[in-house]
């Protein structure tokens, strides 16, 4: 291959770098950047869409707007970002700053007071323009903890403002010192003649050789198969950060012939959950590690995400009894890059015998299944691989259904669909607004509202394959404040409690103090009202009422001295 022809081939992975501006955003802190994790990492349900930059372990550290705009959006949330801002700049990007503890004070007013007209904590706000504009190094909030956070970082996006992509941030020019390359651990190898689901890759450990990684297993790596797929298990890491972090581009040459190009750059919320197309969902759920497809799958739509120069899907094709030289390139945003090179031929091509399927779902299509007591539609977006769908049932004395294995809990669905279960047990009038449809994946139980059909069903959208019942839920909530009722404050500013219901969820909460709505706010199953003017000294009279997904209320007396 031409040096010209070897250029022109790369062009389309990095370009889009150079199509950013590199000294428009400041950094959004004044320690130096130290990631915690970065664009593009497959997390559980989606890509992670910008930067966790560590924030010394800390909360309540300054952050700053990274640029001259507006505060467009004030987000309030138990889970996902917890407390955000967000800023719209003049050059047509967006910027969110996330798990934040509190803003800077006019803005915490103007929330405090919406939150109180509207008497709801959970609240997403759009100001108008020229409410809260900010100048380029301005203070805007401090950094917290706050929604589904598990340890104190700043969350820290670049958006598209027209299209509200996440952007991969680091291609915007931040200073982040980064000398090391990748660290490839494993290669994994598929036969791409059968689904993705109806197998268990080749996987092969890694070993460095001087600059090169190969199989610590000697000779020509033999897939069985004409049609291979190649899977890669990665961490990346920073200078200063023991936090595992994920590549850039990455790139699968046979023969020195570009077959695919991964580039980890713009990924929409409206496809992010295509991750568990993207890599194997399969291998993640059974043995806990992310291995990224150089393929993909035909019910993929991340097509943006990847180039295939030499046309189809990354899948790579020997002529049996051939052999062929690959080179995997991965590399970080600093431009580090790590080498995996091995010689692999297809070795003994095995036959694809019959395969028995008495229920075979086809990617692509919408796949239907009844049975007497159970059913339901997957759309046609539902599947990214055929499935040979399996379907089972166990009893359960303490439940008014059988237990329904609904195929695998590791085979992964990209829609919600409803699913219906018909009772086997007569359930009593009164608990026929109390029903939950129960999930348990293997690993852990949960459970949602079901509802009442007029052919005496009970449904529910569910988005997971997995064994599912229909049982009663009775139980209230159980609100348990921190310290006991008619405690004495003194020095604290937080009176605290925890609300949990034990089969499905806290679906609403309300606090009133000295008989009037008050702020309670939510981490988890983690509720506080904050100390404020509301709080008379003396006795204060707090009553709080907690209501589940099915309707099951309960209410606690609380009292407090300050």
């Amino acid at each position: 291959m031409s040096r010209l022809l070897f250029f022109l081939l790369l062009l389309p992975l990095a370009a889009t770098a150079q199509n950013y501006p590199q000294d428009y955003f400041r950094s959004p802190v004044n320690i130096p950047i130290l990631l915690a994790g970065n664009f593009g990492e497959c997390r559980g349900g989606h890509f992670h869409s910008g930067l966790d930059i560590k924030t010394n372990g800390k909360e309540n550290l300054p952050i700053y707007a990274v640029a001259d705009g507006y505060i467009s959006r004030i987000k309030m949330d138990k889970g996902g970002f917890g407390h955000a801002l967000y800023i719209t700049h003049p050059n047509g990007y967006t910027t969110l700053y996330a798990h934040l503890n509190k803003f800077v004070p006019k803005v915490q007013r103007y929330l405090r007071e919406q939150q109180y007209a509207r008497e709801k904590w959970d609240i997403d706000l759009y100001p108008d323009a020229g409410m809260f504009p900010v100048k380029k190094g301005e203070q805007i909030a401090f950094s917290g903890n706050t929604g589904s956070s598990t340890a104190p970082h700043l969350h820290f996006e670049i958006r598209d403002t027209k299209t509200e992509h996440p952007l991969n941030p680091q291609l915007f020019g931040f200073k982040v010192t980064d000398t090391k390359a990748p660290i490839p651990l494993e290669i994994a190898i598929y036969d791409l003649r059968r689904s993705l689901y109806e197998q268990s890759p080749r996987v092969l450990p890694l070993k460095k050789t001087g600059t090169t990684y190969i199989p610590t297993e000697a000779g020509t790596v033999k897939a069985g198969t004409n049609v291979i797929g190649i899977g890669i298990h990665v961490n990346d890491y920073m200078d200063g950060s023991d936090n595992t972090l994920n590549f850039y581009q990455a790139r699968l040459y046979v023969n020195d012939q570009l077959i695919t190009g991964i580039a980890l750059d713009d990924i929409g919320y409206d496809v992010t959950r295509y991750m568990h197309a993207y890599a194997d969902y399969k291998t993640k759920e059974q043995k806990n590690k992310w291995i990224q497809c150089l393929f993909r799958l035909e019910g993929n739509q991340l097509e943006h995400l990847y180039k295939f120069p030499a046309g189809g899907d990354g899948s790579v094709r020997i002529n049996e009894g051939d052999e062929a030289e690959v080179r995997i390139e991965l590399t970080d945003n600093n431009g580090n890059t790590a080498l995996v090179t091995f010689i692999l031929s297809t070795g003994n091509v095995s036959a694809l015998g019959p395969q028995r399927c008495d229920a075979a779902f086809e990617v692509n299509r919408a796949n239907n299944f009844e049975d007497l007591n159970v059913s339901f539609r997957l759309p046609e977006t539902a599947l990214y691989d055929d499935v040979c769908f399996t379907f089972s049932k166990s009893s359960d004395a303490k439940a008014y259904s059988s237990v329904y294995q609904v195929h695998q809990s590791f085979v992964p669905v990209h829609n919600y669909f409803e699913l219906g279960i018909k009772p086997e047990r007569t359930i009593p009038f009164q608990l026929r607004e109390k029903m939950a449809l129960r999930y348990n994946d293997g690993k852990s139980v949960s459970a949602k509202a079901a509802a009442f059909t007029d052919k005496g069903w009970y449904s529910a959208e569910v988005r997971n394959f997995g064994a599912y019942s229909l049982i009663a839920d009775t139980v209230a909530p159980v609100i348990t404040p921190k310290v006991k009722s008619g405690s004495n404050l003194g020095k604290a500013t937080l009176v605290s409690f925890t609300i949990r219901d034990a089969v499905t969820s806290v679906k609403s909460y309300r606090a009133e103090l000295n008989g009037k709505w008050v702020v309670l706010e939510q981490h988890g199953s983690n509720f506080f009202y904050e100390v404020d003017s509301r709080c008379v000294k003396g006795k204060n009279s707090m009553v709080i009422t907690a209501t589940d997904e099915n309707n099951n209320t309960r209410t606690l007396q609380y009292t407090f001295n300050r």
